[in-house]
């Protein structure tokens, strides 16, 4: 099956009716990508009657299988969402606007999913998580580094400084927005939330910030991954800041450092794909997608720039 970066994933016919698997790539299996296969099966199984999501068949760690530890989930109809609106699906600033109320629905029933199931992770070091990463990744850039990236460093620090403590503990997906979710065939409803291997516990306004930020861009100015969500980017479209309040209202959670978080969420994001431009600076990858990381991570950079002045970065 098409779509994704990270793991093969399969449809398989099976008695009970059609299944799918999922697993690393033989050629980049490793104790990380295990991991993640094994994270994602675990927090679906978690979740699963309480937000959409697949319903968790098996797990197999022994490689000897299939070559690799694998995952067995139901299939699930749907359309994955990115810069085009799916044949039959109505494509109207109104019908948009319908698919993002959707998307925020779904995270939030995530989001209020309180106490947190057993098995996922020490609650009390998820409220470090935000400083964690900062200083993982502003290691990771400066250790390893193909090009002049001073918002990198600038966002990090300013971002260490004035991180806020989380007002609460739940369960985040950690790249969530639209087109890693199915939309329901018939109507506005996300009938799953897909690819779950970053998911960990954190504060939600980690979720709420990068999927509220690359929603209803302007176009006319430089996009990171333009691609994504690009059908929001219309005029009528409801806004990034309507989503936040809709998902405010269902969750009863502030709003007060949203745009600290969508500028955490950028540049994490920022950072983290710089990765893959490093390794085709490097002559180890060639493709589009990297290729296109050289405009890619500066924009992103500059809009979680913009979100932080708007918390006070000097």
């Amino acid at each position: 099956m098409t779509g994704g970066n990270a793991n093969v994933t399969s449809l398989v016919a099976s008695a009970r009716g059609p299944l799918v698997l999922r697993h690393p790539p033989a050629d980049t299996i490793s104790d990380l990508a295990s991991a993640g296969i094994a994270r994602e099966f675990r927090f679906i199984t978690a979740l699963h009657g309480k937000a959409p999501v697949a319903e968790p068949i098996a797990f197999c760690h022994d490689p000897a299988i299939i070559g690799a530890p694998f995952s067995l989930t139901g299939f699930v109809e749907g359309d994955a969402i990115t810069d085009t609106v799916p044949a039959g699906r109505e494509n109207t600033a109104a019908a948009i606007s319908e698919l993002g109320c959707a998307l925020i629905d779904a995270l939030a029933s995530v989001h209020v999913i309180d106490p947190i199931p057993e098995g996922l992770g020490n609650a009390e070091k998820a409220r470090s998580f935000v400083p964690r990463q900062i200083e993982r990744w502003r290691g990771v850039r400066a250790e390893v580094a193909v090009r002049d990236l001073p918002l990198i460093e600038q966002l990090g620090s300013w971002m260490n400084d004035n991180a806020p403590s989380p007002e609460a503990i739940r369960i985040v997906h950690c790249d969530y927005h639209l087109d890693n979710v199915l939309m329901a065939p018939a109507r506005p409803r996300v009938s799953a939330i897909l690819d779950w291997e970053m998911a960990t516990l954190a504060d939600p306004l980690v979720d709420l910030g990068l999927v509220t930020a690359i929603w209803n861009r302007d176009e006319r100015g430089p996009l990171g991954f333009a691609s994504v969500q690009a059908i929001s980017n219309r005029a009528g479209v409801v806004s990034g800041n309507e989503l936040a309040a809709r998902w405010s209202a269902a969750t009863g959670l502030s709003l007060e450092h949203i745009n600290y978080y969508r500028a955490f969420a950028l540049w994490r994001l920022a950072a983290i794909v710089e990765g893959a431009y490093v390794l085709y600076r490097q002559g180890k990858i060639d493709g589009r997608y990297e290729r296109g990381l050289e405009e890619d991570v500066p924009a992103l950079l500059m809009a979680a720039a913009a979100f932080a002045e708007g918390r006070g970065m000097p």
